[in-house]
């Protein structure tokens, strides 16, 4: 019973808080302040203060702002234009023909972005003219825009799975790894989709000029500085040269020289991709600060502990318990973005998920693919909020055309289950980082 009333109280806390406004990092301080005023006898603003600062000063978190900066960088050159040039060649032999740009671009980004909302932004403003002046289907244009953007949240360098690591310690480097095949094969089922629907609506899909191998190898030159500049990320975490933080440091210096070669490089420009970074980082750090305020706040309370016994009691399988937590995240996506969301929820389900034996490298993706769904669910859909700034649709029309997007998102989820290699293959065959990372 004492577990049920440690609940209510929290809970009423936070949606009170919540509800009026107050900014996510300081309702969470706020629970935390609760819980330890009414259910321990530890003061409370020492406990705050250490945790506050531990949490903040983490080293693993350098590579945060480095991630960011590195996408703001990049957000500002003429990367869009580049990469729809370099992919339409190519793409228009497919089924489907260039809606698979959409996809494709917001791939190749995601691979140096970590932003779900920058990849859209920034393949959204070149394809989406480009796609309506050709005649394809609007509501395909949107769709297809809208659910690979959230490749953004799951291709490494993914900010989300810095928070993940960061807040459950795991290592950071192995979840960027994972990431890699799980999100090339959602890139694949979404380019699947799209060739699917092309097949039953070959008229609705306009023709395009069929190039010589030259011309499109020509064309494609404009591809090579962004897949150098992933490869020297990635593979320099994959091959053990570098860890996360010294990657991002690799492509801060790479997306630089990459804005320099464009002209992009300008005073006005680096200020403001700095600035963009400081401020960005800033909102995840302060949310980190209150998430890790309230953990120390819940296990004092003993709540996580409670909960996790009483989730042993039922005797879920694995499998059944990961249905109930997709459930979960995507309601609760449905009023928080992602980052919030993980950090909120998970002092708690790290005792389930740690009694149900499951990997956490593989749950960390998994807890990904679930809140990329939040990203096209209303109310608080983010990915629905940028389309409708770029496209002037209503939210309600955007969330519609996503549909399919979400479905396919649930069947991704489905298919780790089934095949948990999909997530955890890559990470055991990688070599180890500098100092064992």
């Amino acid at each position: 019973m004492e577990t049920f009333w440690l609940t209510v109280v929290f809970l009423l806390t936070l949606f009170l808080l919540l509800g009026t406004g107050v900014w996510v990092a300081l309702a969470l301080m706020g629970v935390a302040l609760v819980g330890m005023e009414l259910f321990t006898v530890r003061p409370a603003g020492d406990a705050m203060i250490t945790t506050i600062w531990s949490s903040a000063s983490s080293w693993a978190l350098t590579a945060l702002p480095l991630f960011i900066w590195m996408g703001e960088i990049l957000f500002r050159t003429r990367l869009s234009e580049d990469m729809f040039h370099g992919l339409a060649p190519w793409m228009a032999r497919l089924p489907g023909r260039l809606l698979h740009t959409n996809v494709a671009g917001c791939t190749v980004f995601a691979a140096i972005s970590g932003s779900s909302a920058a990849t859209v932004t920034t393949i959204g403003k070149m394809t989406i003219p480009e796609l309506r002046k050709r005649g394809y289907p609007e509501h395909m244009i949107i769709g297809t825009l809208a659910g690979a953007g959230t490749l953004g949240l799951m291709i490494p360098p993914s900010l989300i799975l810095i928070v993940y690591g960061v807040t459950i310690n795991e290592s950071i480097s192995k979840l960027f790894i994972a990431g890699i095949l799980p999100g090339l094969t959602l890139a694949g089922l979404f380019m699947g989709y799209v060739a699917l629907w092309s097949f039953w609506r070959r008229e609705r899909i306009p023709e395009e000029p069929r190039l010589p191998l030259i011309e499109r190898l020509r064309r494609g030159r404009h591809l090579l500085p962004v897949f150098g500049l992933i490869l020297a990320v990635l593979g320099s975490i994959y091959f053990g040269f570098a860890t996360a933080t010294e990657a991002a440091s690799f492509g801060v210096v790479g997306a630089l020289l990459l804005a320099w070669s464009q002209g992009a490089l300008t005073r006005q420009a680096f200020v403001e991709s700095l600035m963009g970074a400081v401020r960005t980082s800033a909102m995840i750090a302060f949310i980190l600060m209150g998430a890790a305020f309230l953990a120390l706040a819940m296990g004092f309370t003993g709540l996580p502990r409670a909960l996790a016994e009483w989730i042993a009691a039922l005797e879920l399988s694995p499998v059944a318990l990961i249905a109930a937590l997709t459930v979960f995240y995507i309601v609760l996506g449905c009023f928080l973005d992602g980052i919030s969301a993980v950090v909120l929820t998970i002092a708690v389900v790290e005792p389930m998920i740690r009694q149900a034996g499951i990997d956490t490298i593989w749950f960390g993706i998994f807890i990904v693919v679930v809140v990329e769904t939040a990203q096209i669910t209303p109310p608080i859909g983010f990915n629905l909020f940028v389309l409708q700034g770029m496209t002037g649709h209503d939210i309600g029309y955007i969330a519609r055309v996503s549909l399919p997007f979400f479905i396919i998102m649930v069947l991704m989820v489905a298919l780790l289950v089934a095949f948990p290699e999909l997530a955890t293959w890559l990470p055991e065959t990688m070599r180890p980082g500098p100092g064992g990372g």
